[in-house]
């Protein structure tokens, strides 16, 4: 395209001076920007003060932007607080398109989520959740009720961590302080569309407010902790063993791979993205799944019979046997599609385009919005009601063919880790399922639960999700009983030994 001819637009929404669209984002941007979409179409382009944006609101365009146009759109937006969070983009998720990208996505495909790799995470996986059943199944016979959202939280960091750096990071006192500081990082995350971020005239107001302040405490906070994780692994033994990611990422550091130049600040920012990103996006989507059972007790009814049918009174869950569970495999297809935990896919232009007619400029950031697709009567039959059973006889899938179901993004900068995503997954429900009847405290009925949503990272749930075991009766029952009281009279016999 002459980039000095008469540019053809995509339509836009009127401007107010200065800040352009800014004040039409609200507290939900996704949803924001959704009816936007369906007064001004599926390809529009807004202003987040100077900044062009670019929102779209369709399959058929973000296959455009993804596939026909993949290498045209293969950046990621730069606004300063995420690269300030994130290394300055020296990692895999912020990084622009060029060789050093190839080679750090390189480094992760083959070193962390290669096919050998993910089936050697199967024990892990089936380890972790055992862990958790045995968990759960103590607290419910200490407590009434038990918060998912933390005991998510923690068992997806554990996967995460165990696979990538050969322990739980939760067990660690810098792992515990991390856990505690994403949540400070999330807030800081879904604060970026501030005046301060698009304009930088009114970026005194950042200063004002505190931001900035905070921003940089963070920042500081979370280094530190890394840091402290690096000279761990540098100061290990001979005979400890070191086949683990950051091991990988040191040695590479160290120029043990000709080729490749991994600097201590790359390698940190690796660590972050591996944490960061995980550990939300998984908890997060296993939040949504379990929030959408309890208010569909008849899916749930349906999954458990599944599930339990196939086991047959066994007490593990293989990935053999995840095998055969085609509708948990439809529930969680569901879940991403009704509750990507991600909702807003960000690319940036390389150079000027034409998608659709439209003219696109460098540098105009793009926004792929995976909530309104999923929610696009053009793809989907009732897109606003919560039926796996639409993907029991359906091709469509999430791993980026299929772009009416984008979870994980598609093209070049798909995120590498939706195969171990989807795999622990299906690995956590199941024995959820399998183990556990479920029931809200108090009394409460599952259109009672409230799915209000908080802005951040991840477009998670606002409020905890308090769970109970139901009072129906259940023969799945008295195996985790029977194990954790074993535990509880073990803890008592040590306490007592200890008095």
């Amino acid at each position: 395209m002459n980039s000095g001819g008469k540019k053809n637009l995509p339509p836009s929404p009127p401007t107010l001076p200065l800040i352009g669209n800014l004040h039409q984002l609200g507290s939900l941007p996704h949803r924001a920007l959704w009816n936007l979409s369906r007064k001004y179409g599926p390809i529009t382009l807004l202003k987040f003060g100077k900044q062009p944006v670019l929102v779209v609101s369709s399959a058929d365009i973000a296959k455009k932007i993804l596939k026909t146009h993949d290498l045209s759109f293969a950046n990621r937006s730069v606004l300063i607080t995420p690269k300030k969070l994130l290394y300055d983009f020296n990692g895999l998720l912020g990084s622009p398109y060029g060789t050093q990208w190839r080679n750090l996505r390189t480094i992760f495909v083959h070193e962390l989520l290669s096919n050998t790799k993910l089936k050697s995470y199967n024990s892990i996986m089936e380890e972790e959740t055992g862990l958790l059943v045995e968990k759960i199944a103590y607290k419910f016979l200490t407590l009434s009720t038990v918060n998912l959202t933390d005991a998510f939280k923690t068992l997806t960091n554990d996967m995460i961590c165990r696979a990538a750096f050969g322990r739980r990071f939760s067990e660690t006192q810098q792992g515990k302080e991390y856990l505690e500081g994403l949540k400070e990082g999330e807030g800081l995350v879904s604060s970026t569309l501030t005046l301060g971020e698009f304009i930088p005239c009114l970026g005194w107001i950042n200063w004002l407010t505190g931001f900035n302040a905070a921003r940089d405490m963070y920042v500081m906070k979370q280094d530190k902790i890394l840091e402290a994780v690096l000279e761990e692994h540098l100061n290990k033994g001979a005979d400890e063993s070191k086949d683990n990611f950051v091991d990988l990422l040191l040695g590479i550091h160290k120029g043990n791979t000709p080729g490749v130049d991994v600097d201590r600040s790359t390698v940190k920012a690796l660590i972050a993205d591996v944490l960061g990103a995980g550990t939300k996006t998984t908890s997060t989507s296993l939040e949504w799944v379990m929030t959408e059972l309890i208010r569909h007790p008849t899916v749930m009814k349906k999954l458990q019979d599944e599930i339990r049918e196939i086991m047959k009174g066994k007490q593990h869950i293989t990935s053999h046997d995840l095998e055969k569970m085609h509708y948990l495999k439809a529930v969680i297809k569901e879940t991403f599609r009704f509750h990507p935990s991600v909702v807003m896919y960000p690319r940036a232009a390389r150079e000027y385009v034409n998608v659709m007619g439209y003219d696109i400029s460098p540098e105009t950031e793009v926004l792929i919005n995976l909530w309104a697709i999923g929610r696009d009567p053009a793809c989907w039959q009732e897109p606003e009601k919560f039926i796996p059973e639409r993907f029991l006889n359906s091709s469509v899938d999430f791993r980026g063919f299929d772009f009416e179901l984008i979870p994980f993004g598609a093209g070049r900068r798909i995120c590498p880790g939706l195969e171990f995503a989807a795999t622990s997954m299906e690995h956590t429900l199941a024995n959820l399922m399998h183990k556990f009847d479920w029931a809200l405290p108090d009394g409460a009925r599952g259109e009672d639960l409230d799915v209000i949503e908080k802005h951040g990272l991840t477009i998670s749930r606002k409020n905890p999700l308090p769970m109970k075991r139901s009072n129906s009766q259940s023969k799945f029952k008295k195996g985790p009983q029977n194990l954790v009281m074993g535990i509880r009279l073990l803890e008592e016999c040590e306490d007592l030994l200890g008095s």
